[in-house]
């Protein structure tokens, strides 16, 4: 059975107080549960003050047969940082807001940066998504339209070809990469305009994507909807692909959310990101097998 783990974000030692709540324990250096297996969702690196012993922790659980880690958009965006191109730039430009995004794991293996290569390497091997017969981990979006792109084109994990591609506006690596690492997104009147928790100007709203647009307003149906907009009605003419409720459980982290406790986004929908690097809560979910997801089953410091 399954352990499922938020955004970690370099906070180290939260993840460890959280393993020993799940009844993990550390046998000659990697963490093991004598009978369960974690599965992290993505984004462990950028923010925190542990960013190494975070990496060193899970890939010592990955190489044991511990856990599965999966990749976030942070680890895609560390590839694509390093990745030189033959004019010299870089993938991901090195401009100030990438930089500063990226600069707490830029410091920190400063002294390290063998090690540094190392787990740039390791990223290209983490899945993008994880589809097991009884529940899906992905972690931001999952859409089957795109799923069954990623399955039909063998990309199971990141390569150097779909690194390139996906970095190629307008094309459908791109918005199949960046909508399942990034989420589905939705651009706002330029009244509406906003500022990310990092203060920088944003026209696009992450979008809740298993739900029907025709049947929600702006508040329900956008993550971080400006209060002017709560009431107004999603454009009808809005496609997306909704995540279906006769489909198994989903399980994903990413957006950030700062509700007091963990909640259950829908029947089947379930977000494990709670803002550990913003002084919130490192969250799991434990699940057994359950056919229904039970909010008694979150687990969290």
């Amino acid at each position: 059975m399954y352990d499922i783990i938020g955004d970690i974000h370099g906070y180290c030692s939260k993840l460890k107080e959280l393993l020993l709540k799940l009844g993990y324990s550390d046998s000659n250096g990697t963490w093991k549960h004598p009978s369960r297996i974690a599965i992290f969702v993505g984004d462990y690196i950028d923010r925190g003050p542990e960013i190494r012993e975070t990496l060193q922790l899970l890939r010592n659980m990955v190489k044991a047969d511990a856990a599965i880690a999966l990749l976030g958009n942070h680890e895609y965006n560390a590839v694509a940082y390093a990745f030189q191109q033959q004019d010299g730039s870089y993938l991901r430009s090195h401009n100030t807001a990438h930089t500063k995004q990226h600069e707490a794991t830029l410091k920190q293996f400063l002294d390290y940066p063998d090690e540094w290569r190392s787990f740039l390497e390791w990223f290209y091997t983490l899945p993008l998504f994880l589809n097991l017969p009884e529940l899906r981990v992905v972690h931001a979006c999952w859409d089957d339209n795109h799923i069954n792109w990623l399955k039909d084109k063998n990309f199971f994990s990141l390569n150097e070809e779909l690194l390139i591609a996906s970095h190629q506006k307008n094309t459908v690596a791109h918005e199949v990469i960046n909508d399942t690492l990034k989420g589905k997104e939705f651009n706002l009147p330029q009244e509406y305009v906003w500022h990310d928790k990092d203060g920088n100007k944003r026209s696009e709203n992450r979008i809740k994507w298993w739900l029907q647009p025709r049947k929600a307003n702006m508040g329900e149906f956008l993550f971080d909807c400006p209060e002017s907009l709560t009431e107004v009605n999603v454009l009808s003419n809005l496609k997306v692909n909704v995540y279906p409720q006769s489909a198994p459980p989903v399980f994903f982290g990413h957006y950030w959310l700062e509700d007091k406790f963990p909640i259950i986004q829908a029947a089947n929908v379930i977000c494990l990101d709670y803002s550990v690097a913003k002084n919130g809560a490192l969250v799991a979910y434990r699940w057994s097998g359950e056919d229904v997801i039970d909010s008694k089953h979150f687990v969290w410091v």
